[in-house]
């Protein structure tokens, strides 16, 4: 009498699992797995969340766990987020105010062989913070340097503000000093990217005003607590932007612009027929405002030439 035909396995059957027994000959149990080589001795440029504590790689978190020495901007900060990953290596301070005394102790250790990890207090370090001085004597020394990438409050703004991405320029902290600030916005004016500033809460409102004055009313956006609970990316031109924060103040959190690149017209402007058009029919300031607004022109500049179109006139 012939078997039975054997009947075929459904697609939903779960796969078939070998009986439990003793592992294949010369597999090792899970506790006597090898642990992971060190890694190689150099300087390691590691990128730390921009605000939220997850957004920190694998990878970065084991160099943390087995550097020798992680050289941190403050080390108040490092720690936070070494407790949260249970990260026990030690911690140097290394920042402006102490890194010229500190940096021939890393390189002597690096040139030791040793592993150092370079944490800033948020995001990519060297970027608006202290570091590249220690690269360079790392490199000019032939030791190897490396980066572990990761959070970049740049990046982050840039992709989230609607704004050109494809040429980009960062221009860090703008001066406190709102001369200084002008005139740095000035050399700017004709950069034909997407420009992305730092700036503080207190000093908003007037780096806006600078920004509308000096680069014309260009469309922009304002990024605040970027990753975290309360992450805003605030869009509009700058006219509008200055508006809103000399109303509303200054906000909470972390803050981040992205101005749009100068207009690509594809014929001049005429500047003097568009003033002679509305000054037939709005005051001196109210053409200015608008042919400024309309062209993207410096308000200042604008004014200025319609000052001295409107003295020709009749």
């Amino acid at each position: 009498m012939s078997p039975a035909p054997r009947k075929p396995s459904r697609p939903s059957d779960p796969p078939s699992r070998p009986p439990p027994g003793p592992a294949a000959a010369g597999a090792p149990e899970p506790s006597q797995a090898v642990p992971p080589s060190k890694p190689a001795p150099g300087l390691y440029i590691v990128a730390t969340p921009i605000g939220n504590i997850g957004d920190i790689s694998l990878r970065a978190l084991e160099l943390l766990r087995r550097a020798d020495l992680v050289a941190a901007e403050d080390t108040r900060v490092t720690a936070k987020l070494f407790a949260r990953y249970g990260i026990k290596t030690q911690l140097t301070a290394y920042h402006d105010h102490n890194a010229e005394r500190v940096r021939p102790g890393l390189l002597a250790r690096l040139g030791a062989g040793a592993v150092v990890a370079l944490v800033s207090d948020a995001g990519t370090p060297l970027i608006s913070d202290p570091g590249y001085k220690l690269v360079r004597a790392a490199h000019d020394a032939g030791i190897p340097v490396t980066a572990l990438p990761g959070a970049s409050a740049v990046l982050t703004a840039l992709v989230l503000s609607g704004l050109p991405t494809d040429r980009f320029l960062f221009a860090g902290f703008l001066d406190s000093r709102g001369e200084r600030r002008r005139r740095a916005l000035s050399e700017l004016k004709s950069v034909p990217a997407s420009l992305v500033f730092f700036e503080s809460a207190h000093r908003i409102a007037d780096s806006l005003a600078d920004m509308l004055d000096r680069l014309g009313d260009r469309e922009a956006a304002v990024g605040r607590e970027l990753t975290k609970r309360f992450e805003e990316m605030r869009r509009g031109r700058l006219s509008a932007l200055t508006a809103h924060y000399q109303a509303a103040g200054p906000p909470k959190g972390e803050l981040v612009v992205v101005v749009g690149p100068p207009r690509d017209d594809a014929a001049p402007v005429d500047l003097d027929g568009l003033l002679r058009d509305a000054l037939s029919r709005q005051s001196l300031r109210d053409a200015a405002d608008a042919v400024a607004t309309a062209t993207g022109l410096p308000r200042r500049e604008v004014y200025a030439r319609a000052l001295a179109l409107a003295r020709e006139l009749p």
